[in-house]
């Protein structure tokens, strides 16, 4: 499951960088910058296009390590001393151990992206969550105890630039990184549009699935307003200028790069068409495909209509409610879980849609990985896909066991049964 993390907005930054963090962030920059410059990011950037457009079988393979990458790049390798230099610092770290370690179709590019400084006001509710340390479990407290008497309670978030430390920030970014990259202002103002998890936050997790059976006028009612909340959140951006394009070198869904030619462009600001939109609920994934269709697709639909392409999924398996799925309008990218049946996932897709087969992340969370494991999970996953438009995602890793080669060599055997087939 992705982390909550995702969705916040970033932090305010520092005021300034000093001298010797600019000097550590312009030799990174520098490192970055020669990697862009080998033609096999261009390649790479064709392989996705290629891929993302249906034009060709051949396999893209990607790891986010996520919360594995604090095991690869601990607190202690890094060597700037201010907030917003150890964060850009981890970024191009990131970046370098991809193109240098790795080595996987993750492409490195010139770029350096900058995020609007902005609150976000949430559903005008309080929201609590008991637990979560270290990306550990949480309780959620109900906001919403009781639907007659705090659904009122609940408005639309509204999201709030500032608009001067937007800009501090972005010309920080370019004093700093100024003839090495290119600096651009690029925000990415949610990770998913799926609408439950919101929901969740809002009424907890349990009641949450009982609604579906005591409240069903009231599941439809939250799901409007949270429906209603997103389009009105996309409205608002679209107007006032603020979506960026993810039609590039931009991570789309719950896995892959949004390189494609499919997408409209009007060559104004980007609207909402121009780019890839994502829904998911994999908070119902014990839910019957019934009820999926009942109390969640429609609102799904709505906001897939807004979007010039569209994934779908994420922990859930998709082929028990595929019936509604497939009718979400420009589907594209459809997340084939590791709880997926494979060949039955691969018998739905063929070569109209992009597989994007996420592998089980658990052999890589011990000290010393099963490689047996991990190649049969990776020669299984192949072998149900031949004919289909495959990427092969390793995400969700809570851990790599102490042991960071772990991400290393799970990219090298997933080359090793590309070649194989």
């Amino acid at each position: 499951m992705e982390e909550a993390s995702k969705n916040r907005a970033p932090d305010k930054p520092s005021a300034d960088i000093s001298k010797k963090d600019r000097e550590i962030l312009r030799k990174l920059a520098t490192q970055v910058a020669e990697l862009a410059a080998d033609p096999l990011q261009a390649q790479k950037a064709a392989l996705w296009k290629a891929h993302n457009d249906l034009k060709t079988q051949e396999p893209v393979v990607f790891i986010d390590p996520e919360n594995g990458w604090h095991e690869i790049l601990p607190e202690s390798a890094l060597a700037c001393e201010g907030q917003t230099a150890r964060g850009w610092e981890f970024e191009l770290r990131k970046r370098i151990h991809h193109g240098t370690v790795f080595k996987d179709d993750f492409v490195i590019d010139g770029v350096f992206n900058v995020p609007h400084v902005y609150t976000d006001t949430g559903w005008g509710v309080k929201l609590v969550r008991k637990g979560g340390e270290n990306g550990g479990a949480y309780h959620i407290e109900k906001a919403i105890e009781d639907y007659e008497r705090d659904f009122e309670k609940v408005h639309y978030p509204h999201i709030l630039v500032d608009y001067e430390a937007s800009d501090r920030l972005l010309a920080l970014a370019q004093a700093t990184f100024g003839g090495l990259l290119s600096v651009r202002r690029h925000t990415q103002w949610w990770w998913s549009l799926g609408l439950t998890w919101s929901y969740i936050d809002l009424r907890g997790l349990e009641d949450f699935l009982c609604d579906f059976l005591l409240e069903g006028e009231w599941v439809h009612r939250m799901m409007e307003l949270l429906c209603r909340g997103a389009l009105d959140m996309l409205d608002k951006l679209e107007r006032d200028g603020l979506l960026c394009s993810n039609s590039g070198n931009q991570y789309v869904g719950s896995g892959g790069f949004g390189f494609t030619d499919a997408l409209p462009c009007a060559g104004g600001p980007v609207r909402a068409m121009d780019m890839w939109g994502f829904v998911e609920s994999q908070e119902t994934v014990s839910a019957s495909p019934e009820l999926y269709g009942e109390f969640i697709f429609p609102y799904h639909q709505r906001i897939a209509e807004r979007f010039g392409l569209n994934c779908y999924g994420c922990c859930e398996p998709f082929e028990p409610r595929w019936q509604y799925v497939r009718q979400l309008p420009r589907l594209r990218r459809i997340s084939c879980s590791p709880w997926s049946d494979r060949a039955a996932a691969a018998a739905l897709l063929e070569n109209r849609y992009i597989s994007s087969i996420k592998l089980n992340p658990s052999p890589l969370s011990r000290p010393r990985m099963n490689e047996e494991e991990v190649r049969a999970h990776l020669r299984a996953a192949l072998e149900a896909n031949r004919g289909c438009i495959p990427e092969l995602i390793m995400k969700d890793n809570h851990t790599l066991g102490g042991n960071p080669s772990n991400a290393t060599r799970w990219v090298e055997i997933a080359r090793e049964e590309i070649a194989r087939l």
